[in-house]
């Protein structure tokens, strides 16, 4: 490098430093001052990392004191620079020496940088076109917010998700039994609402126990991150706003906050998108006197665009209360109860008809007429002729027109374990001990020193579980219970014959189930794994890994009570109850972490128990009473309500009336199933289980799952970046940051690092591992990070091809076609950032067309910057005419672009205003706001795709070389 003072360098490390100026030689050092910044830099002059500034014939130039000059010629004197061209604002002849140019002068065009001698390594070239490549593809991808959530490919969620997820501002009832997956449907909705920014501020209520359970959820499978607002946290953020909910865009509370007057006036204050409310079965309405919990949701309800309401009994609190929720959804459609009763009456012959379709056969004459009747509005003459001659595609057809049109299936999603299925059968093993006489003593003494004033409740509880009994005598650390209890000696024995399996122990209480680890590990060195409320959410998550780890992972997981809600564990089969909750809704939860759609083996019920005793006597109500072990008992909580009290003096020694008490369960057990068989709605059931278009959508995201090429751009553009990659197996990778990234920071990515993968099976059973697709936050946050960078907008590379003359030239340009408009308007469907590949000859063609980038670029080989900088400037003179040559070609292909994204909008968006209209002729489910919504985003999107623009994003200069 030849060097001289007053020279103009820019660094090519630290572009963001300006123009810098040459003010010291010394030996073999040179200082640059960029005055800019006010920086000085000491440079080796043999290695400096610096680029000669050095503008050509027809380039703009700025001066220090503002005015441009555009340059006709060049001057150098002692190594010097004087551009010689015409004055901008004087339209005369000037000059203007190099030392005196605009010291913020920054090289951002891609044209600029190249000329300007900053070049980028080959590799980053390739990356950057990828990412926009990446970009263009993940915005058009309707199965992106569907593939994304850790969450297992479960038909009749991911139909119901698909079919509201897309909606403006959906408003529906999502009511499938427990076990079905409400939960993981409200978050694929809500996933997808804010992924293609149809939503933005989105409030969830819960009932107060639920809370984390929520938070937990929508940040591990949705990496949605919610705040969790309570009075506290409300009163904390007075400081930022006047209305704490304006500090958050998604929130979670309890409904009975928003029973305060105040709160629930700043809720109903603030903006949201959705709202979303859990339990919504607790929501008691009469016409004289609806309930506060339900009056709070009316307000909100009338204010927010967007309400899921999610309950697992709707009719819990009678079919009235029922009607009322629908009513909150849409109050026109659903104004009167009698006239609901009505209607709902009229929809046993839609379901006649649908379960005809159904059945893969050829229709008889009174099918053929009821069809003819519900479908009176259109002709259906040629799609029974069709389905006479075994066209399975015209009965899908005619049965999604059926569905579309009549019942409630556009407000209400209700699926049922008798019309889903995937469940494995459950079986109880009984394992009696015998009382040890530690506790008949403890029990024996209590009852003395009670002389009956202990009240039934406090009786129950220690006749359950003796184990908190015995230690309130026994004082200190009360852990020695262990040594003698048979229920613990059974548990070792059971887990050392089974070595090999992962078996789930439930307790009560986070002091037993810790207890119970340290007895497995000191008698036995069993290694087991504690989960309990007392632990934060990280040191869950690595109890629930350390369980979850095939090799050398825990055999054992012991929960207290609250492991019963919340996490799934299908991968083990084998759940203990070392002791019973008293409420059946609790038993459902706990063996519903195991007996979940995606078990592929019976579960197993373990169930120790002292005999003769309370522990035996609920057994046996729960088991004979109510079948709760071996099957689902959607009516527990009815059940547990009516023969609460007669159990609990049961339980409590005051009642020897077990026989009669578990005969009369039985008996209303039995009449609550027939009631709900009988009401089952096969109709709401047929729409909400999406069949064949459910099969498809579960195809297609496999499908995407194994597409190894999105795998292998992931680690392509960590490569990049600098982000470390440690393969552990197991489909797992752990990223951690370096020191040398191209950039300070990734967002997303944690300074000790990330587990990841991109396996859904793994990330399943894995909680401590990230699910890594097209959706995660990691991948947008990569591809943002180098595409509005300068990082590969520039490169310069060798092609050694004996067919062409050395010395051939060829210019590679990648533009950018984007519209911008605002997130409503989702002009991602249509016209996403777009990358346009130009591969022009050094006569002006086009050839980009029949050169594919893969191809091509694997015959060239990179080139060092210095080389590609000499390059670059002695084919300045051909350069130039083929850039302006490629901006006239380009906007051609813009005006393709735009006119194909406006077919395709008209087609998608104005097919669909057309389906609604139609429907809204003969299904009063339809609302306005619906086909009004669809009306404005179709204009907002032909506005703004008048309004696209084009940009260079990267250029690269290749020169054919002698083999």
């Amino acid at each position: 490098m030849s060097f001289a003072l007053g020279q103009r360098w820019i660094s090519d490390t630290e572009s963001d430093l300006g123009l810098g100026t040459v003010v010291a030689l010394e030996g073999r050092m040179v200082t640059v001052l960029f005055p800019a910044t006010g920086d000085n830099r000491l440079f080796a002059i043999q290695d400096a990392p610096l680029t000669r500034v050095v503008f050509n014939q027809g380039d703009e130039i700025t001066s220090a004191e503002g005015w441009k000059l555009t340059v006709t010629d060049l001057e150098e004197s002692g190594g010097l620079i004087t551009y010689l061209g015409t004055h901008s604002e004087t339209g005369e002849e000037a000059q203007l020496r190099e030392t005196l140019l605009d010291h913020q002068i920054r090289f951002n065009k891609p044209q600029d940088r190249l000329f300007a001698g900053q070049i980028d390594r080959m590799e980053y070239f390739v990356t950057r076109y990828l990412c926009q490549q990446q970009r263009h593809g993940m915005q058009q991808d309707a199965l992106r917010a569907l593939q994304g959530p850790r969450a297992g490919l479960i038909p009749h969620q991911l139909y119901i998700a698909n079919e509201v997820g897309t909606r403006h501002a959906p408003r529906v009832l999502l009511a499938d039994e427990v076990g079905l997956g409400k939960t993981i449907e409200a978050g694929h909705i809500l996933h997808q609402q804010l992924l293609s920014g149809r939503a933005e501020r989105v409030l969830i209520l819960v009932p107060e126990t639920l809370q984390h359970q929520w938070l937990v959820e929508m940040l591990r499978r949705f990496n949605l991150r919610f705040a969790l607002f309570d009075e506290e946290r409300c009163v904390e953020a007075f400081a930022d706003s006047d209305n704490p909910f304006d500090t958050e865009q998604l929130v979670i509370c309890s409904l009975d906050l928003l029973r305060k007057k105040k709160r629930f006036e700043q809720a109903l204050e603030a903006s949201w998108d959705l709202l979303v409310v859990d339990e919504a079965h607790h929501l008691e309405w009469s016409e004289t006197r609806p309930s506060r919990a339900y009056q709070v949701v009316e307000s909100l309800a009338e204010e927010v665009p967007g309400v899921l309401l999610l309950t697992a009994t709707p009719d819990q609190l009678g079919h009235q209360s029922h009607f009322a929720r629908l009513r909150l959804l849409d109050p026109d459609r659903f104004y009167d109860y009698e006239a609901f009763l009505q209607e709902e009456s009229e929809y046993q012959q839609v379901a006649q008809a649908a379960e005809s379709l159904l059945e893969q056969r050829p229709l008889n004459d009174a099918e053929i007429a009821a069809l003819t009747q519900l479908l009176q509005e259109q002709d259906i003459r040629s799609a029974l002729t069709a389905i006479q001659a075994g066209d399975d595609q015209a009965r899908h057809t005619l049965l999604k027109q059926l569905l579309d049109r009549h019942g409630t299936g556009r407000v209400l999603f209700r699926n049922t374990r008798g019309g889903v299925s995937g469940f494995t059968a459950r079986k109880l093993n009984r394992h009696p001990v015998a009382l040890p006489t530690q506790y008949a003593t403890a029990i024996k003494v209590n009852n003395m020193l009670g002389s009956g004033t202990v009240p039934a409740e406090q009786k129950v509880i220690n006749n359950l579980y003796p184990e908190k009994l015995y230690q309130q005598f026994e004082g200190g650390s009360g852990s020695s219970w262990w040594q003698f209890d048979p229920r613990v000696n059974w548990l070792m024995e059971f887990l050392k014959q089974n070595r090999s399996k992962k078996v789930l122990v439930i307790a009560s209480q986070a002091a037993t189930a810790l207890q119970l680890e340290e007895a497995l590990r000191t008698r036995e060195g069993i290694a087991a794994s504690v989960f309990h409320e007392g632990m934060s959410i990280l040191e869950r998550d690595k109890a629930a890994a350390y369980f979850a780890q095939m090799e050398g992972g825990a055999q054992v997981l012991i929960c207290s009570e609250i492991g019963s809600e919340g996490r799934n564990f299908q991968f083990a089969q084998d759940l203990v109850m070392f002791d019973l909750p008293q409420n059946p809704d609790l038993l459902e939860q706990r063996i519903g972490r195991l007996d979940r759609i995606g078990q592929t083996k019976d579960v197993q019920i373990h169930v120790p128990f002292i005999e003769d005793s309370a522990q035996q006597q609920l057994l046996e109500w729960f088991d004979c009473g109510m079948d709760a072990f071996e099957h689902n008992c959607p009516g527990g909580h009815l059940l547990h309500a009516e023969f609460g009290e007669p159990l609990l003096e049961v339980l409590a020694g005051n009642s020897d009336q077990l026989d009669s008490l578990i005969a009369q369960t039985a008996e209303r057990a039995a009449e609550h199933k027939a009631a709900m068989e009988a009401g089952r709605d096969r109709l709401l059931e047929i729409t909400s289980n999406g069949g064949a278009d459910a099969q498809a959508l579960v195809a297609a995201i496999e499908d995407a799952d194994n597409n190894t090429d999105f795998i292998s751009f992931m680690l392509k553009i960590w490569d990049v970046i600098g982000v470390n990659q440690d393969d552990r197996g197991e489909n797992a990778v752990v990223l951690t940051p370096t020191e040398h990234m191209l950039f300070p920071s990734y967002p997303g990515l944690p300074d000790d690092g990330v587990s990841i993968t991109f396996d859904r099976d793994t990330a399943l059973s894995r909680d401590d591992f990230q699910f890594v697709t097209p959706a995660h936050p990691l991948v947008a946050a990569g591809i943002d990070l180098l595409t509005t960078s300068e990082t590969g907008c520039t490169a310069v590379s060798l092609l050694k091809n004996k067919a062409l003359p050395a010395g051939t030239l060829f210019l590679e340009m990648i533009y950018l076609a984007e519209a911008i408009a605002p997130a409503e308007a989702q002009l991602g469907r249509f016209l996403p950032p777009t990358p346009i590949r130009l591969l022009m000859d050094k006569s002006g063609k086009d050839l980009g067309s029949n050169i594919d980038f893969d191809s091509f670029n694997r015959q060239l080989t990179p080139i060092n910057r210095h080389t590609g900088s000499k390059l670059v400037s002695a084919s300045q003179a051909v350069l130039h005419p083929l850039i302006a040559a490629a901006e006239t070609q380009v906007q051609t292909k813009l005006a393709a672009l735009v006119a194909k994204a406006e077919q395709k909008m008209t087609d998608e968006l104005g097919g669909e205003l057309d389906r609604l209209k139609a429907l809204k002729a003969v299904n009063p489910n339809i609302r306005d706001s619906e086909l009004d919504a669809i009306s404005e985003q179709m204009n907002l999107v032909r506005a703004h795709l008048g309004r696209a623009q084009i940009q260079l994003d990267a250029i690269r200069l290749i020169v054919v070389t002698p083999e």
